[in-house]
């Protein structure tokens, strides 16, 4: 009982950590119709902003994990802006300029702290609790409800505010959307600001968790395209869906087995579930 409740326990921080890195890409596509590449680089920006602010400069945790969110943010409103602008509604260019902006980021990033030794985040929490019998760090556990508080967050913004109401409607039929006022460039901006938020939050949470490196990004991104893959590209309740079920597949292959394996067996589940349903688990796009 206590194996499978640590396994539980387990898949439950590792979904959550999916939902935060997918639910951003998976809002930009929606809006902007593009792949952004460089969602994984956003997540390496947070994490490198956390270990600047927090480990090097002794800043509180959170306040640098704030300052993850907004900074990656920013990046993401800028990339829209100067790069992303011109393929909006053009898979196959925004996906090629989202290369580009990967090895920009990279590079930057190497030349000013170099590819040498990891960066280390020390623990802000290095208590461990203990939970019915289940032994779990608290720096891994706080994943959890900071991922249903910046979920929920996103989810009130969408449903219930007027720009988020313009995201979904800029979403579901731009032209419409643009003949009753919304600006499809406004709308992209702010999906870029929150979606690379998000990724900017995933980082900052996991630089404790995860070693910090300028490459960091290439170990979540595929992962990040199977979620929205299969939880229906721009469908954001069913990418949680999905990060539910490839977090907790995830962490009993490879409690069994190891990482490679729970991979590829992540990529045979995707490939098995569109071909049954082409369109993601959670049916058509919800906007």
């Amino acid at each position: 009982m206590e194996f499978i409740g640590q396994t539980f326990l387990n898949g439950l921080m590792t979904s959550s950590f999916y939902a935060l890195i997918a639910v951003g890409l998976s809002l930009v596509f929606g809006v902007m119709h593009i792949v952004n590449f460089a969602h994984g680089e956003f997540y390496m920006i947070g994490a490198y902003t956390v270990w600047i602010l927090f480990a090097v400069l002794h800043w509180p945790f959170f306040l640098a994990v704030l300052a993850a969110i907004v900074i990656v943010g920013l990046l993401g409103m800028l990339a829209e802006r100067f790069i992303f602008r011109k393929a909006h509604g053009n898979v196959l260019s925004g996906f090629i300029m989202s290369v580009g902006l990967v090895f920009i980021l990279q590079v930057s990033v190497v030349k000013l702290w170099g590819v040498g030794k990891m960066k280390p985040v020390p623990a802000a929490f290095p208590q461990i609790l203990e939970l019915g019998g289940i032994s779990v760090s608290l720096q891994r556990f706080i994943v959890i409800p900071a991922a249903i508080i910046l979920l929920s967050a996103l989810w009130i913004f969408l449903a219930q505010t007027k720009m988020g109401r313009a995201l979904r409607a800029s979403a579901l039929d731009p032209d419409a959307a643009a003949l009753q006022g919304i600006s499809p460039e406004k709308s992209a901006s702010v999906a870029m600001l929150l979606g690379s938020g998000m990724a900017g939050a995933a980082g900052a949470f996991m630089a404790p968790i995860m070693s910090v490196h300028p490459y960091m990004g290439h170990s979540v991104v595929w992962t990040a395209f199977v979620v929205v893959i299969v939880g229906g590209a721009g469908n954001i309740k069913g990418t949680i869906l999905a990060s539910l079920l490839f977090g907790f597949l995830t962490t009993i292959i490879t409690t069994l087995f190891d990482s490679t394996i729970a991979n590829m067996v992540n990529t045979l589940v995707m490939l098995a579930l569109l071909a049954v349903r082409p369109q993601g688990v959670a049916g058509h796009a919800e906007h």
